[in-house]
């Protein structure tokens, strides 16, 4: 997608811990697996998702959205803004 980036992420709903996991292998490569404790019903897990994901990045929470798998516990964040001001803080993810 343009201005931005894409993150795969892997979702624990209502985490005890939440917050950067670690890291969850995939077949589509490494994934950040992340924390929340919101439950996945009514779309509250994937707001939070996209709350943690702004917050670790320094981006308003409206350049977070779920481009792929709005449903499922392995998804593809979108975060709109400069590939090498995001891309740095990423890594250190």
């Amino acid at each position: 997608m343009p201005d931005g980036v894409s993150i795969m992420v892997k979702v624990q709903p209502k985490s005890r811990r939440p917050g950067v996991l670690g890291v969850a292998p995939s077949a589509q490569g490494p994934r950040l697996r992340l924390g929340v404790s919101e439950p996945a019903e009514a779309e509250r897990a994937n707001q939070a998702v996209i709350a943690l994901v702004a917050r670790l990045l320094s981006v308003p929470v409206g350049a977070g959205s779920i481009a792929v798998g709005e449903t499922s516990r392995q998804k593809l964040v979108h975060v709109i803004g400069s590939a090498d001001a995001i891309g740095p803080v990423l890594a250190s993810l």
